[in-house]
């Protein structure tokens, strides 16, 4: 709220003031019964009356209007920086907090901020406010009624305080269950085809069915205590009112206190219900404002990479304008290592994704030459993948140093560090959105003639003819639209247009058929030979071509060289390559008895 402090003042300001006509309207309606027993004129007094009623309508509605415009600029403010926060997440927080949820907080969490931070708290003041004037004008009128209403308030009062803290924890709890829906819809979403393949609707509806019920228990308890508090603002009008109307009517009777006082006495009643209401309503709105504030404060304590802000700033690449080496070539950093031969390096790396979990780099210690092909293969679950995450700084490694260009990573400004990398993913992911908006994603200004030497290189060609609207053809939600094969060729299509230093691959042609994983491998043979390319591979096809290969193998490197001398010095290496070659046989066998 502090940015908007000002704004909210001068609503609350111009809310009170419209306010301020129910405090005159009794005293004027007295002061009309007089004159009506007096037999004074009583037009000018009745203009007035009419005025200053409109003038109130008038006033707070300008009042209400300030505030509630406030109150979307507040939610902006609060959503985009949490739509900042989120998108600076490391990837590990993924891990704890699921992303339906994270969804959740941005949305409805914010809404209920909404109303805490402008309209709850703006009814707490007004309320207030008003209140203590209408007290002051009640006591004014007849200390004696007043203090008979000032008795009710405080049983009531006292009774609805205690209501108060159960609220508070019922909202908390109606907000994380929310949330939990979030997380489930999203988890199921996020495999839909798996769920469909397996036959597993009715489970999961059944799970998310057991979600939507323990919010709506959450719900319907929150329900309850609100429905008790908001009871208690009209119960004190009544029994007020009944005590008033008795006490009252009794000393009217016996002639010490005048009619026209006891009716502006209890008009004053009939408008204490607005005021005790958003007193009421501004609390019950602030517990669950509070809770929405411990959810987005979650956020908050959520692990971010750090915010380098790097200048100056490519606004085409959206990373920092870097000098690149020719083609590609990596070049060294100011202050870099000792050798600008090396494009990468660990160096006793040791990792592990949880502190209690196990080793998954124990020790790892490779050099990358500059220029050619590197590949890193062993077993599933040996850490290769890892080795990327690290590179990417996805995650920090626990000890020992990543180097890039001879410089430990740690001290590269992260959007520097990607913009000399292209990663391709394993699953390569494909955004919602056009095959051109994707194919572009990490490079929006490259030329016509970039993006038709990438599709060239990757064979995209052939899709674009067939696609009804060309690069401009939507291609589905994850790129549903499309086979894993040709997701897989746009994401190597989109890291080549990015014109990187280094080439990150993760079993990039796993999902290739033959003819396009053939022409795949020598666009890579023809990027290794002017850039660095760092490939993670199972199919042989892939290794042999290779500079150098790591085997990594329980989270260690258990042998290097090129393929032909671990062919003859591993026989883990060895084993793997005949598996391979043997998977590879196979499928040319399947491709021939299938084309004949």
């Amino acid at each position: 709220m502090r940015p908007h402090r000002r704004v909210l003042a001068v609503g609350t300001v111009v809310s009170s003031a419209g306010g301020a006509a129910a405090l005159a309207t009794p005293l004027l309606a007295r002061e009309f019964v007089d004159r009506l027993g007096s037999g004074r004129p009583i037009l000018g007094l009745s203009v007035l009356l009419c005025g200053i009623v409109l003038a109130g309508a008038v006033v707070a509605a300008a009042g209400r209007y300030l505030i509630d415009r406030t109150a979307e600029e507040i939610v902006r403010d609060v959503r985009s920086a949490l739509v900042t926060r989120l998108l600076r997440l490391r990837v590990g927080a993924l891990n704890t907090t699921p992303p339906g949820d994270l969804i959740s907080r941005v949305t409805a969490d914010t809404t209920l901020l909404r109303h805490a931070t402008t309209n709850d708290l703006v009814d707490l003041v007004l309320g207030t406010v008003v209140l203590l004037g209408m007290a002051g004008f009640m006591a004014y009128l007849d200390p004696v009624l007043f203090g008979v209403v000032a008795a009710v308030m405080l049983v009531v009062g006292g009774a609805t305080a205690l209501v108060m803290p159960r609220l508070g924890a019922a909202n908390r709890r109606a907000q994380d269950a929310l949330g939990d829906i979030g997380g489930q819809l999203e988890r199921a979403l996020g495999a839909l085809r798996t769920i469909k393949a397996n036959g597993a609707e009715r489970r999961e509806a059944g799970v998310m069915h057991r979600a939507v019920d323990t919010a709506r228990d959450e719900g319907i308890t929150a329900v309850r205590w609100s429905a008790v508090a908001s009871s208690a603002s009209g119960l004190v009008v009544q029994l007020s009112f009944l005590a008033v109307f008795g006490v009252g009517g009794a000393r009217v009777a016996d002639g010490s206190l005048p009619v026209s006082s006891l009716i502006a006495f209890l008009m004053y009643l009939f408008y204490l219900y607005s005021p005790i209401n958003q007193l009421v309503q501004g609390v019950s709105g602030l517990q669950a404002g509070m809770a929405a504030v411990r959810r987005i404060e979650e956020v908050e304590a959520l692990s971010t990479e750090p915010d380098d802000r790097v200048t100056p700033v490519d606004a085409g690449r959206g990373a920092p304008a870097t000098p690149v080496a020719p083609n590609g070539a990596v070049g060294r950093y100011p202050g870099g290592g000792p050798s600008a031969e090396v494009a990468v390096a660990f160096r006793a790396v040791h990792f592990r994704y949880a502190p209690d979990g196990p080793d998954i780099l124990s020790g790892v210690d490779f050099e990358v030459p500059v220029g050619g092909m590197t590949a890193l293969v062993g077993p599933s679950g040996a850490g290769k993948s890892t080795v990327f995450a690290l590179l990417e700084r996805f995650y920090e490694a626990d000890s020992g140093v990543v180097e890039f260009a001879g410089r430990d990573v740690c001290d590269l400004p992260i959007p520097q560090l990607r913009a000399d990398l292209g990663y391709v993913e394993q699953d390569a992911p494909v955004l919602s959105g056009t095959l051109r908006e994707n194919l572009l994603f990490a490079a929006p200004d490259a030329s016509a003639a970039q993006l038709a030497q990438a599709m060239e290189q990757t064979r995209l060609n052939d899709l674009v003819r067939r696609l009804p609207d060309g690069l401009d053809t939507l291609v589905g939600h994850r790129g549903m639209n499309l086979s894993g094969g040709e997701r897989q060729r746009i994401a190597i299509a989109r890291a080549l247009l990015r014109r990187p230093r280094v080439l990150l691959l993760d079993e990039a042609t796993s999902a290739l058929d033959g003819l396009n994983e053939l022409s795949l491998r020598d666009a890579i043979a023809e990027v290794a030979r002017v850039s660095t390319v760092l490939i993670i591979a199972h199919r042989l096809s892939t290794v042999t071509m290779a500079r150098q290969i790591l085997l990594l193998d329980g989270g260690r490197i258990r042998a290097r060289g090129t393929h032909a001398e671990l062919i003859d010095s591993d026989d883990l290496y060895r084993t793997l390559a005949m598996t391979q070659l043997l998977d590879a046989q196979s499928g040319a066998v399947r491709r021939t008895a299938t084309a004949s």
